[in-house]
C-alpha cells in the first residue's frame, strides 16, 4: 500500500507550500526578503532618487579697480534655493575659490534672504562653499549659476565650473543661470567643441541694464555682446522686467526679477510631471 505522503501530487503540493513560506521568511537560506524588512535598504533607495542641484557662486568681491564691493547677489541665491527645496531637491553650494562667499544685494526685509543672514545654518553652508575644482558633476542633476557683478571677473575663465556645466548638460541634466550668472556660460564648450549657448535662445543682464547702473565701462565685457559672439540667440525684455528663456535643458534669466522663475523652469525640466 502506498504512503499518501509519498504520492507525487502530495509531494509537489508540499514542495510548493515550503517554497512559498521560504520566500517570506528571513531565516530561510536563499529566500528573498521584502524591502520593508530592511529599512536601511529602503532609505538608501530613497536617497538615490533625491536629485541634487548645485548653486554656483562668485568669489570676486570688487568691481574692477573702483574699490566698490560686489559679490554674489543674495536674492539670486535665496529665491532659487527656496524653489529648489520646495520641489524636494537637495542643494549644495560651491564658489570659484570655495569657502566664504562675498554677498551683495543683502536685504534683511526679504523673507527668502533672511535665513542666509545672522549666522544661520544656511549662512554657514554658503560660507563653507565647495571650491569649483573639487565638484564632482556626477552627483548633480542640475547646476544653477547665481548672478552678482563679481561673476563677470571670475566665472568666464573658471575651467572647473565650465567642465561641470558641460558634463551635467551632456549627461542629460539641466544648466541654469540668471542675471550676470550667464557669464559662466560664455566659455563652456561641449564635447563636440561647440559652445553650449551656440544656436540657443538665452537671456542675461542686458547692455541697457548695464548702462543704467553705470557699470558698462567697469565690467570687463558686456555680457549680452559676449553671448551673441558665442552664437547665442539673445532675447532681451524691457529693463528690470522678468524674462526667463528655456532652450532644451538650458534655462537663463535676465535680472534679479527672473531668479525664482529660472529655478521654477529648472524644476519643471527635472520633474516633467510637474509641468
Amino acid at each position: 500500500m502506498t504512503d499518501p505522503d509519498r504520492r507525487p501530487g502530495r509531494r509537489a503540493a508540499l514542495t510548493t507550500l515550503l517554497a512559498a513560506l521560504c520566500a517570506f521568511s528571513s531565516g530561510c537560506a536563499g529566500g528573498a526578503t521584502p524591502d520593508s524588512a530592511h529599512p536601511d535598504q529602503a532609505q538608501s533607495k530613497e536617497n538615490q532618487m533625491t536629485q541634487r542641484v548645485l548653486i554656483a557662486m562668485t568669489s570676486h568681491d570688487e568691481k574692477g579697480a573702483t574699490g566698490q564691493p560686489t559679490g554674489a547677489y543674495l536674492p539670486e541665491i535665496a529665491h532659487p534655493y527656496a524653489e529648489f527645496t520646495k520641489a524636494g531637491l537637495a542643494v549644495d553650494f560651491a564658489s570659484t575659490r570655495g569657502g566664504r562667499v562675498p554677498l551683495d544685494g543683502v536685504d534683511d526685509a526679504d523673507p527668502a534672504s533672511a535665513p542666509f543672514l545672522d549666522g544661520g545654518a544656511l549662512a554657514g553652508r554658503v560660507h563653507d562653499s565647495l571650491p569649483a575644482a573639487s565638484v564632482d558633476p556626477s552627483r548633480y542633476a542640475a547646476i544653477f549659476f547665481a548672478g552678482g557683478h563679481g561673476t563677470m571677473w571670475d566665472f568666464p575663465e573658471n575651467e572647473a565650473f565650465a567642465r561641470v556645466a558641460a558634463s551635467i548638460y551632456e549627461r542629460g541634466g539641466v544648466v541654469g543661470a540668471v542675471c550676470h550668472g550667464p557669464a559662466a556660460l560664455v566659455n563652456v564648450r561641449l564635447s563636440s567643441g561647440q559652445h553650449l549657448v551656440a544656436g540657443k535662445a538665452v537671456s542675461a543682464f542686458t547692455n541697457e541694464e548695464e548702462r543704467a547702473v553705470k557699470l558698462d565701462a567697469v565690467v570687463p565685457f558686456l555680457l549680452q555682446d559676449r553671448l551673441v559672439e558665442r552664437g547665442a540667440l539673445f532675447q532681451p525684455a524691457a529693463p528690470w522686467q522678468k524674462q526667463v528663456v528655456v532652450a532644451e535643458r538650458l534655462v537663463t534669466g535676465q535680472n534679479p526679477a527672473s531668479a525664482a522663475g529660472v529655478a521654477e523652469a529648472m524644476v519643471r525640466l527635472l520633474h516633467p510631471a510637474a509641468r
